[in-house]
């Protein structure tokens, strides 16, 4: 199968390009360099094909493909604050992918957030109200709600997944922006306290990028709409994280706390993965422990 990877140089899309290729796709990677780093598909580099461009120029493409995963989206609530017209970039990017999916017939699937249940009680499920709390949720629901109607409109069975908290390898990129267990990690490694904002009792679903894949790939196999939930359905608070990381590093590194003055904080995030289950197959099989294990080999 012929698959286009947006942002396939970046943390969760390289590891995809990586599983892609051994499982002997023809992949072409596309990605803008914003966080994305070419070390990252270091291991099939030679046998991909590597397009540095906008996910938006899709139409400039002659190539046809049987997949495109949309990977390629700005990842993070600060990046949006910091320049809040990635918020416009985004769904211009998207119109451009939808309407090649809609001239070309080929299969679509796309990074959604759980970033969008924020303001709702965990756990949180696919069905629930949402609440647009900053330009992040707002990009990422309007990607949604433009899938919804270009599904009515023209029959495109797109698939969104809505990614909890995920961590692995090849987050350097990404820097201040990648998950906190990797930054925490970092920290530690470096002698230094990581930094927690409140009490340390909030809690996040982290979930393990090689997982993440797992569900991209069963999604493949997926022939009508949906949007799915991709998380552990269990969630640990960031002083148990701390914690974990002592334990497997050996030390005993307290935590920095200082006031959180963020208004639009997510206390706590925590997976329904029941839909994702009955529908895709799917069911994460790493949990923090052995993830913060695979991430310090």
């Amino acid at each position: 199968m012929k698959i286009l990877v947006t942002g396939a140089l970046g943390f969760i899309g390289s590891h995809l390009t990586e599983r892609l290729v051994r499982d002997g796709h023809e992949v072409v990677a596309l990605d803008n360099m914003h966080t994305g780093n070419e070390a990252n598909v270091a291991a099939v580099k030679n046998k991909i094909k590597i397009l540095k461009m906008n996910s938006g120029d899709i139409s400039k493409l002659e190539e046809k493909f049987d997949t495109i995963y949309h990977q390629g989206i700005y990842s993070s609530s600060p990046m949006y604050k910091e320049n809040p017209h990635f918020t416009a970039k985004v769904i211009d990017e998207w119109i451009s992918i939808l309407e090649y999916t809609r001239k070309n017939n080929n299969k679509l699937i796309f990074a959604s957030s759980s970033s969008l249940y924020n303001g709702n009680k965990p756990p949180h499920r696919e069905d629930m109200e949402i609440k647009i709390t900053d330009f992040y949720t707002e990009a990422r629901y309007t990607m949604e709600r433009l899938a919804i109607l270009y599904h009515d409109l023209y029959g495109i069975k797109s698939i969104g997944l809505r990614y909890f908290s995920v961590y692995g390898p090849h987050e350097k990129s990404k820097g201040k922006y990648a998950n906190l267990v990797s930054q925490f990690l970092w920290e530690m490694q470096a002698g230094h306290q990581p930094l927690l904002l409140g009490d340390g009792t909030q809690s996040r679903d982290f979930t393990y990028v090689d997982d993440v894949v797992e569900a991209n790939l069963l999604a493949l196999k997926y022939s009508k709409f949906g949007i799915f939930n991709v998380g552990t359905g269990k969630n640990v608070n960031l002083n148990q994280v701390v914690n974990l990381l002592n334990k497997k590093l050996g030390t005993n590194i307290q935590p920095k706390y200082e006031p959180n003055k963020i208004k639009n904080y997510v206390p706590h995030t925590l997976a329904d993965t029941s839909k994702t289950k009955a529908e895709l197959g799917f069911s994460a099989k790493t949990n923090l422990e052995k993830g913060i294990d695979l991430i310090c080999r």
